[in-house]
């Protein structure tokens, strides 16, 4: 079965509003879709994105100038096209477009594999569970006022959620406490609650606020300082009582394993397309297992799917709705929890 073409296209999905983070300020999302068709007309695909479109071509050439590795093989041979893949980007680096670009070609090519053997791939990969816990994270963002976030944290219980994502990262501190004060009084003492400061504080910024937020039973405190301070982030992780989660904004299981030796973090949260894919993805997810450090998947909500149905420690899913105009398919909130889904393949197929 071989893979006659590869393929892309450019797509603009603009957010409903304009939101913010601590260092975003967002309109769309800019997406670059990834099929791959095989002699017995089987379509594979994946994608790869960037905030508000910006630098979108580029990836888009970057996928294209791969396409040699992977017209003309056999489409279950995916280990042996990551393996050409990776080699041939050593003199680019291992970080940035070139790790989307693979990882968009990995999810195709697994996708094709699930397709062929008419199997979800989280089967495939080894069946754990069939819902996974997931948490809101399409609003209470930064750029809300507080009777905004009690609105729309209002909403989401009503959808059905258990869990959500509020920003903070306001220069005055004492913001942040009563921006999550205010949610917590909205949804109550069951809901669970995380706060994500975008990399937009300072390691003794991050232990202050933190002080301020223990009150509120948090589940966790994401990304307190920029990514590259492991140092400081492990300062953060020591001197506070509540998880401390990162991982997003690292690419490959090397920086999840420095992530992990660092003592940086109490939970990891790879990004499909920084980590590099399914492949990758699957070999920092066992980083993680021998450092008894649980996974929670960072965007990519579909396709996380199925790494959670698959990884035994893997504890939650991230459910952002940004993406779901390209899909056929809709995720299914169920009891809280995000159903992984039974179709073959990924279980997501793009809409055209």
């Amino acid at each position: 079965m071989a893979i006659e073409s590869l393929s892309t296209r450019i797509v603009e999905l603009p957010l409903p509003r304009p939101v913010g983070t601590a260092i975003h300020q967002m309109t769309s999302v800019g997406c670059v879709l990834v099929t791959l068709r095989t002699s017995d007309g089987i379509a594979g695909e994946g994608f790869a994105f960037t905030l508000n479109g910006d630098r979108i071509k580029a990836f888009d050439e970057m996928v294209s100038g791969m396409a040699h590795f992977v017209v003309g093989r056999d489409a279950v041979d995916v280990g042996a096209v990551n393996a050409a893949m990776w080699r041939d980007i050593n003199p680019t680096g291992h970080k940035g477009v070139t790790i989307a670009a693979l990882a968009a070609i990995d999810t195709a090519l697994w996708d094709i594999v699930g397709k062929q053997a008419s199997l979800p791939l989280a089967k495939l990969f080894g069946g754990v569970r069939d819902t996974v816990p997931t948490y809101a994270s399409s609003g209470l963002w930064l750029s809300q006022s507080i009777d905004e976030l009690v609105e729309e944290s209002a909403r989401f219980v009503t959808q059905g959620f258990r869990g959500m994502k509020i920003r903070i990262g306001s220069k005055d501190p004492a913001d942040d406490v009563a921006r999550v004060a205010a949610v917590r009084d909205s949804v109550g003492p069951d809901v669970e609650l995380y706060v994500d400061a975008n990399q937009g504080l300072g390691p003794k910024q991050a232990i202050r606020l933190a002080a301020g937020l223990e009150q509120f039973g948090l589940v966790w405190f994401e990304e307190p300082v920029v990514t590259h301070d492991l140092a400081g982030t492990a300062r953060v992780r020591d001197a506070i009582s509540i998880d401390v989660a990162a991982g997003e904004t690292e690419y490959t299981s090397f920086g999840m394993f420095d992530l992990l030796r660092s003592g940086a973090v109490d939970v990891l949260m790879p990004d499909l397309q920084r980590v590099g894919g399914f492949s990758e993805f699957r070999r920092a997810a066992d980083v993680a297992w021998v450092h008894n450090t649980p996974v929670s998947s960072h965007f990519f909500t579909e396709y996380s799917l199925s790494l959670a149905g698959s990884l035994t420690n893997c504890v939650s899913v991230e459910h952002i709705d940004w993406f779901g105009p390209l899909f056929n398919e809709e995720v299914e909130l169920r009891d809280g929890e995000l159903v992984i889904p039974t179709r073959p393949g990924t279980g997501f197929t793009f809409r055209p």
